[in-house]
């Protein structure tokens, strides 16, 4: 029952090239980056990744990115990620755009042994119909277009199919965790963080605090520790490095 693992790259030593990994993280907010580091260390590419993003400010997917070694993305948000733009219209990468809820709820399907379900989201539109590019020819054309989805009508309302998501490996960031895998997430970090794992056949948690198994209160897990293979314990120095993406603070004015 102990998933301690002794480092990040002991945790992520077998993932091979060509493997699908849904990251957890929204922006820079529960990024697990020591993992996502030692997945980079390690020489790993040709990566489908499954991610609300792809890094921000050279940080978290960011580095694998930069680096060439991921080869596909399933996510929601571009953004201000100038690297990933630029990859994606030359046609360096596959990308699957999805509606952000979408996203969400295809990864908590997949982890819930649910293959497929009906959402309104996208009806209407080239999400339903197909169309979005996914993959440019590096010359302004489209190589790779996504599919039509099932549409079918309940109740009078249209309603388009999604399917699941189940990756190889999962990587999240938690506050917390014990020794079973048993995670709470801080916050906004509990964004992306549990869907991720949910979908993870093999799922990796770096958590801030390690705890013994029976000190985090029941009704307070996040995430119970079934979906959670191996669990990394974070140096100090590790949890408390934490970007800001935006700050939106004024200054003060000075004092007389």
């Amino acid at each position: 029952m102990d998933k301690v693992v002794a480092s990040a790259a002991l945790a992520v030593a077998d993932v091979p090239d060509g493997a699908s990994v849904a990251v957890g993280g929204f922006g820079l907010s529960g990024v697990p980056n020591v993992l996502i580091d030692a997945l980079y260390a390690s020489g790993v590419g040709g990566l489908g990744v499954v991610s609300n993003n792809c890094g921000a400010m050279d940080s978290g997917l960011a580095v694998l990115l930069s680096a060439g070694r991921i080869s596909r993305v399933t996510g929601s948000y571009i953004g201000g990620n100038k690297e990933f733009a630029r990859q994606y219209l030359g046609g360096e990468l596959e990308l699957e755009l999805i509606p952000q809820g979408t996203l969400a709820e295809r990864l908590r399907a997949g982890g819930a042994g649910i293959p497929a379900f009906y959402t309104p989201a996208g009806v209407g539109t080239q999400v339903a119909e197909g169309g979005l590019p996914w993959r440019y020819d590096g010359g302004g054309g489209v190589a790779v277009a996504s599919p039509a989805k099932e549409v079918r009508d309940f109740d009078g309302t249209e309603y388009v199919l999604e399917h699941s998501i189940r990756t190889d490996f999962a990587l999240v960031r938690a506050a917390k965790g014990d020794r079973h895998g048993n995670l709470v997430f801080n916050k906004s970090a509990r964004n992306f963080n549990p869907l991720a794992a949910m979908a993870g056949r093999i799922t990796v948690a770096e958590v801030e605090e390690l705890v013994e198994p029976g000190e985090i209160d029941p009704d307070h897990v996040h995430l119970p520790g079934i979906f959670v293979q191996r669990v990394v314990a974070l140096t100090p120095g590790q949890a408390v490095d934490k970007k800001v993406e935006k700050r939106t603070v004024t200054e003060r004015e000075a004092r007389v």
